[in-house]
């Protein structure tokens, strides 16, 4: 029985078509992938919320400058056991005691107490400090947010170079499919005509049976390179996807910048570099904040209300006054902390340091693949072109009966591997931009 490409069809077989039905009205390109990644993704929303987390620590560390109000209302009752004051009290002579001597019960003594109190800081050095402390980390989570933002658009682009590769090829094999249906018309022709074999046709059959499980297999990987994609954009996973950029139709003419200006550009512009030197800088402040400790601070405090027995019998109170508080000694527990805390910032500069050094590392490689996955581009055209070329000469001999289409069915295997070499070495650049945009921390900017 003659599979044709037409049959192919019915089954399902050619998936672009049916993909097409499915995909939504707006398409995404690589940058747009990226960018909403970064946006919407489970890494970066989590570094979004610890950024939250950092602002509202700053809140909290803020409080200690701005003046506090309680309001208090106390309703109690107590006795008391006279012989528990510990002395006696005179009496005259001749009159017996106030108390008596064993002990007696005083009371009950009900009273209500409301009142409000309030406290204003004048000069605390050591809550400054450590305001200026959490600004300092807030602004380092908001580095690291953004680097997480960085990784998750980089992650997404790749996944999003995967799914145009998967595409690429199920394009490439249903190409295949049609050269190889037009073997078998030619081989069933030519039979016909009694210039043939039944083994060209049985070898066209082949072929085309081959081809067709390629295209089933390319078929189950571009479904997973979709799903791949849907959850590095952090979409849900049955949503439809639609790739704006075919594989063939991505830029390769990128120009390489130099080792020196791609550095320069990552060190300036890399989020995590960015946050590692503001942890570092969050740790030198904590530091500052701890020995400002040892500094006087003042404060003034008040309260007023009322007091009495009964609240149809109440008195004003009140109470007010300004308070010197001069550290004297804790025992070193303050120079342990302070020796704690420039051990860790110690830390943050030597992972600062080797972080540098990593990002020159990974530009240096980038550029090198990119060069590489450029002139690969080139070289697999080129293949290509001469396997076509070949393809065409070996169908035109069979066409002429001057041979077999053994021939034909290797150039076909020769066009086969081709292609691929073709779409590895496109999918290998355009992973390689991305490499590159992620050394640089400019994911997010990829067009």
């Amino acid at each position: 029985m003659r599979v044709s490409v037409r049959h192919l069809l019915a089954i399902g077989a050619f998936v672009p078509a049916v993909v097409a039905a499915q995909q939504p009205a707006t398409p995404l390109t690589l940058g747009d992938a990226a960018r909403l990644a970064a946006r919407q993704s489970v890494p970066s929303l989590a570094a979004q919320l610890r950024t939250r987390e950092a602002a509202a620590r700053v809140t909290q560390s803020r409080s200690e400058l701005l003046p506090t109000f309680n309001a208090l209302a106390l309703q109690s009752g107590h006795t008391l056991n006279t012989a528990t004051f510990g002395f006696k009290f005179p009496a005259a002579e001749g009159s017996p005691p106030l108390f008596d001597p064993n002990g007696q019960i005083l009371g009950p003594v009900n009273t209500l107490d409301i009142r409000g109190r309030v406290t204003v800081p004048a000069i605390d050095f050591a809550a400054r400090e450590r305001v200026n402390t959490a600004r300092l980390s807030l602004r380092a989570s908001e580095a690291s947010a953004q680097s997480a933002g960085e990784e998750a658009a980089a992650t997404a682009a790749t996944a999003y170079v995967r799914a145009a590769r998967a595409d690429a090829i199920v394009v490439a094999r249903a190409a295949d499919s049609v050269l190889a249906d037009s073997l078998i018309g030619i081989a069933r022709d030519q039979l016909q005509a009694g210039v043939g074999v039944a083994l060209d046709v049985t070898r066209a059959q082949s072929q085309l049976a081959g081809v067709h499980a390629q295209l089933i297999s390319a078929r189950g990987e571009q479904s997973r390179a979709r799903l791949e994609l849907v959850r590095a954009l952090g979409a849900p996973l049955d949503a439809p996807i639609a790739i704006a950029s075919p594989l063939q139709q991505m830029p390769v003419d990128d120009a390489i910048p130099t080792e020196a200006e791609a550095v320069s550009l990552a060190l300036r512009t890399r989020p995590d570099l960015i946050a590692a030197q503001r942890a570092l800088d969050a740790s030198r402040q904590s530091a500052r904040a701890i020995r400002a400790e040892r500094l006087p601070s003042l404060a003034a405090f008040g309260d007023d209300g009322a007091i009495g027995i009964t609240p149809s019998h109440m008195l004003n109170t009140y109470s007010w006054g300004i308070q010197l508080s001069m550290p004297v000694f804790d025992g070193f527990k303050r120079e342990g902390r302070i020796n704690e805390q420039e051990a860790v910032a110690a830390g943050y500069e030597l992972q600062r340091r080797e972080l540098e050094r990593q990002v020159s590392v990974e530009v240096r490689e980038s550029i090198l693949d990119l060069a590489t996955a450029r002139d690969q581009v080139a070289a697999a055209r080129e293949r290509l072109r001469l396997a076509q070329q070949e393809y065409s000469q070996a169908q035109d001999r069979f066409r002429a009966g001057v041979a077999g289409n053994a021939d034909v069915v290797t150039a076909s295997l020769a066009l086969n591997n081709a292609r691929n070499l073709e779409i590895d070495a496109l999918a290998s650049y355009q992973a390689a931009r991305v490499s590159l945009a992620r050394a640089e921390g400019t994911a997010t900017a990829l067009p």
